[in-house]
């Protein structure tokens, strides 16, 4: 006579539980027949996300604790391959092996092709200096360079050139890098109106290489009346071991200290506060500087640093290579920015916006009057890895 399971009526919902009866003692391989698991007899509990997020709002410390346990979770083994035979194990150790010298031409490939980028760089240098001259007005184009440009001319710029034109005297190309800035989304969405009146003295970008894997960003300035730098740069370092796929890591920045004019500072803002003296009724004004940026924007260190990098490799790939194409706008349609795509795109928000009430739309106009006080970018214009 076999031995029949005692069965509880309370529990026989739950027989089909894992129990040390129907469980096995190891973990079978990944099947690719398998299906996922689920549970249909229990229903996901309805969660309040603005509760939870006001929860992890008010409770960094809980925030840090999740994350410090989800990152010690990443990387880890599942066991399938420590429950392989001897043999199949050694030979994935071998593939691992097999891999580093794969990893190390790699990291020989990425030295090799820095070295031929620093090569043509010097080639681009010259083309680079009479652009600058150009620019500020100390030479002038010659016949045969303005022919080769307007093969690159479009109908626009044709029928522009038949209106009337303006006999106001300019000295080479005003605004020539600001506008070139503002013309890319990533440059665009750092610049404010305050950064404006100082980047309206730039007046050339240059690019220089490390002996070590790294750049050299060098901004030149005229004479203004906000600091007394003549050129303010931005290194960028590389760690000394290269990443997966033999790329470089970038490791940190450092700026030049700029020097600022009194009052001119655009870093900081001057605040009064007006203060009374409670015995002689007296009343002063006391004034003091505070940073012009959110304390909000400086919470996440490791996004400021991902942005302040990449903000780097944008001027280094793209704008300084295109400058002009950055100014007139036509590099914009290459990075998908431009305005030719609007028209492949339709608007399935017309219904919505008619069932906005007038208090919905005045109380969005406030909101965009209130973001664009100067210390907001203003946008007018449409993996690590040095290459």
């Amino acid at each position: 006579m076999s031995e029949q399971p005692i069965k509880n009526k309370k529990v026989d919902s739950l027989a089909g539980a894992p129990t040390p009866q129907n469980t096995p003692s190891s973990t079978a391989p990944i099947s690719s027949h398998a299906q996922q698991p689920n549970v249909s007899t229990i229903e996901e509990e309805k969660l309040d996300r603005a509760a939870a997020a006001s929860i992890f709002a008010s409770n960094p410390a809980l925030v840090s604790m999740i994350e410090g346990k989800l990152g010690k979770l990443v990387g880890r083994s599942s066991g399938y391959i420590e429950s392989l035979p001897t043999p199949v194990r050694r030979r994935i150790t071998g593939l691992r092996g097999v891999q580093k010298e794969h990893s190390k031409l790699e990291a020989q490939f990425q030295e090799e092709v820095l070295q031929l980028e620093k090569k043509y760089f010097a080639k681009f240098t010259p083309l680079y200096e009479k652009r600058a001259k150009i620019v500020n007005g100390l030479e002038e184009p010659t016949e045969e360079e303005v022919v080769a440009g307007k093969e690159d001319e479009d109908s626009d710029t044709e029928d522009a050139k038949k209106k009337e034109e303006s006999t106001e005297t300019m000295t080479g190309i005003p605004e020539f890098w600001l506008s070139s800035m503002k013309n890319n989304a990533l440059l665009a969405e750092t610049i404010t109106e305050r950064d404006e009146a100082a980047l309206k003295h730039l007046t050339d970008i240059r690019l220089s290489y490390l002996d070590t894997p790294g750049f050299k960003l060098h901004f030149v300035f005229a004479n203004n009346e906000f600091f007394t730098n003549k050129e303010i740069t931005k290194t960028y370092y590389y760690q000394d071991e290269n990443g997966y796929g033999g790329d470089f890591i970038y490791d940190h920045a450092e700026g030049d200290k700029i020097n600022w004019k009194d009052g001119k500072d655009l870093t900081v803002r001057i605040e009064s506060k007006k203060q009374r003296n409670k015995n002689t009724k007296q009343t002063r004004v006391v004034k003091r500087t505070v940073p012009t940026e959110n304390e909000e924007d400086q919470d996440d260190i490791e996004d400021r640093l991902e942005l302040d990098y990449q903000l780097g490799e944008d001027i280094k790939e793209k704008l300084i290579p295109r400058a002009i194409d950055w100014f007139t706008g036509e590099a914009r349609q290459f990075e998908g920015m431009g305005g030719d795509m609007e028209g492949e795109f339709e608007d399935d928000d017309d219904e919505e916006d008619e069932d906005l009430s007038d208090d919905d739309r005045d109380e969005d106009d406030e909101e965009s009057d209130d973001e664009n006080n100067g210390t907001k970018p203003k946008h007018e214009a449409a993996e690590c890895k040095q290459s």
